[in-house]
């Protein structure tokens, strides 16, 4: 992790309070209520609610929420190893409403045994839901392991089936 300034803002959503993470170059993270910065090794952010990128990400993940965005479009600023990003650039090729299992996602990546790295790659995967690591599923197509818990795993995934959300907005 670089020595770059982080901002942080609050975001109330259906799957409770989030917070977004932005440098100056892009979304850095976006992590569940409660959680501390050790799983994602990101320095603490200081708050500053009206940066660009942040009301950027507070808006996109509204209208994703809303059934109104498939797509993001915020910069993203990837804060990881060369082989968690490559994971993670992976991740976005997936379709909303779409899952992959972690063998399929190692072998898009080119190395079938791969599997546990690309596990604990998704582990430390810091812009959840953006970079959707919910929509990665056991082989026999079971949830396991997501950051935000099985239940808010379930939500995203029946968002993007076409389920309505209650909007906390």
């Amino acid at each position: 992790m670089d020595d770059k300034k982080l901002m942080y803002k609050d975001v109330p959503s259906p799957v409770g309070l989030i917070r977004v993470i932005a440098s100056d170059q892009g979304l850095v993270a976006v992590l569940w209520e409660g959680e501390d910065y050790k799983r994602t090794k990101l320095s603490a952010p200081v708050r500053e609610d009206l940066h660009p990128v942040l009301l950027q990400a507070e808006a996109e993940l509204k209208e994703y929420f809303e059934n109104k965005r498939r797509i993001f479009d915020i910069p993203l600023d990837f804060k990881g190893t060369d082989f968690q990003i490559k994971v993670w650039e992976a991740l976005l090729k997936i379709p909303y409403g779409m899952t992959k299992t972690y063998g399929e996602l190692a072998k898009i990546l080119g190395d079938i045994k791969a599997v546990r790295a690309v596990g604990g790659a998704l582990n430390k995967n810091p812009i959840s839901i953006i970079v959707p690591c919910h929509r990665v599923v056991g082989a026999s197509g079971k949830l396991v392991g997501f950051a935000g818990g099985l239940e808010n795993k379930s939500i995203l995934l029946d968002l993007e089936k076409g389920f309505r959300m209650p909007s906390l907005f």
